[in-house]
């Protein structure tokens, strides 16, 4: 129970305590974000400039990536996220492995972490599962395979 309640407290710590609702514009480029960031300060509407976005599976719902944990977001989209206020979008393009983006915080709420008496029994099944997996890869590498 104890190696249990450490997994669970790692994970809360991973998750924080708060979740954004993040739109997103991703475009090729550095200088078409600027025009996207410019065309957002000239008044249009986010949804409509996230029709350019690369991201297929969010552009067709204007950009939305629904709510989130900064967690589930590579480090300098997440750390982007943290610092914008809700009800604004960044002023600068954010780079990150996908290309370069244009984010909204439209909303802030508190997390809804499940207790641990909730997660103990996937939490078990987790850990069980990478003790497997850590053993099946020692033995390969043992055996030369």
């Amino acid at each position: 129970d104890e190696a249990l309640h450490k997994e669970y407290d790692i994970i809360k710590t991973q998750i924080g305590d708060k979740e954004y609702k993040v739109k997103h514009i991703l475009v090729e480029n550095e200088a078409e974000a600027k025009d996207v960031i410019v065309l957002l300060q000239k008044g249009e509407k986010f949804e409509k400039l996230a029709e350019r976005s690369k991201d297929t599976g969010s552009k067709i719902n204007g950009g939305d990536l629904d709510w989130n944990a900064p967690a589930n977001f590579v480090k300098p989209f997440s750390d982007a996220v943290v610092a914008t206020p809700k009800g604004k979008y960044t002023t600068t393009p954010v780079q990150t492995q996908f290309g370069w983006h244009v984010i909204m915080v439209e909303d802030v709420r508190d997390a809804k972490i499940p207790p641990f008496d909730e997660v103990k029994q996937q939490l078990a099944q987790r850990m069980q599962g990478q003790v497997v997996e850590s053993y099946v890869k020692e033995l390969r590498a043992k055996n030369g395979l």
